[in-house]
């Protein structure tokens, strides 16, 4: 007779290497969930909010107190890389804009960050986090106009916090549902967060596609007073200010 997994002392998802090698006794967890998030603010590319949905599902068996370590590594990760964005942004903004902003679809996108900067301040730098590339273009765009230092860093304090929380705890969902398909929990766990992403990306367009079409509507029916106040820019502050003497 075969016997047993817990016989065997196998752990569940034993054979993955991959996903049982982040666990909370491992120090390349914690560099991990500080790195990835700290540099995906300005190369998107790099999966953070998969590394920390994968340490989610890893340790999903543990109890552990270190757990809330983790998380709170994984917070500062994204803490970090957003006020990094913001730096760049403030002291290199015409060199940002060039390589992050080219281009028609860069300039919209660089033009609706400022707007709905402009509109949700805070809010927006912490929803931001879960529009599919809507933290680099706020938190570049934030250094780029000099938006308020101490606002931005208790803004970006509360989502990196909420992130890290949230991604973790939608990992560690998928690893307890499927404990011996430690892969089919973290497919599951992404799916959860693709679809979260997917539909406050739809609500940001639905609402972002109202507003268009009630300024149309203000500016067939109302005065060029009301069109002005609208597109007031931020104020620009900082070494970036064309208003500012240089030198």
């Amino acid at each position: 007779m075969t016997p047993s997994r817990a016989a065997r002392g196998d752990r569940p998802g034993a054979r993955v290497s991959a996903l049982t090698s982040l666990q909370v006794g491992s120090v390349i967890s914690y560099v991990i969930a500080i790195v990835i998030p700290a540099l995906d603010a300005v190369i998107p590319v790099l999966p953070s909010e998969s590394v920390i949905i994968a340490l989610g599902v890893a340790t999903a068996g543990s109890a552990d107190p270190r757990i809330a370590l983790l998380v709170a590594c994984s917070a500062l990760g994204a803490f970090l890389g957003d006020n990094l964005s913001y730096l760049l942004g403030r002291r290199f903004g015409p060199r940002v804009e060039g390589r992050f902003f080219r281009g028609e679809k860069g300039a919209r996108r660089r033009a609706w960050a400022e707007r709905s900067l402009q509109r949700f301040g805070m809010q927006l730098i912490v929803v931001c986090r879960f529009f599919p590339g809507g933290r680099t273009a706020v938190t570049l765009c934030c250094g780029i106009v000099g938006y308020p230092r101490r606002r931005f860093v208790v803004a970006t304090a509360a989502a990196g916090l909420i992130w890290a929380s949230y991604s973790f705890f939608i990992g560690r969902l998928g690893g307890k549902a499927f404990q011996d398909a430690p892969w089919v929990g973290f497919a599951v766990a992404f799916g959860i967060t693709i679809a979260v992403s997917g539909l406050v990306e739809l609500i940001r367009r639905i609402l972002s596609r109202r507003r268009r079409r009630a300024a149309a509507s203000e500016g067939q029916h109302g005065g060029p007073a009301e069109a002005g106040r609208s597109s007031s820019p931020i104020h620009h502050t900082g070494d970036n200010c064309p208003a500012c003497p240089r030198g």
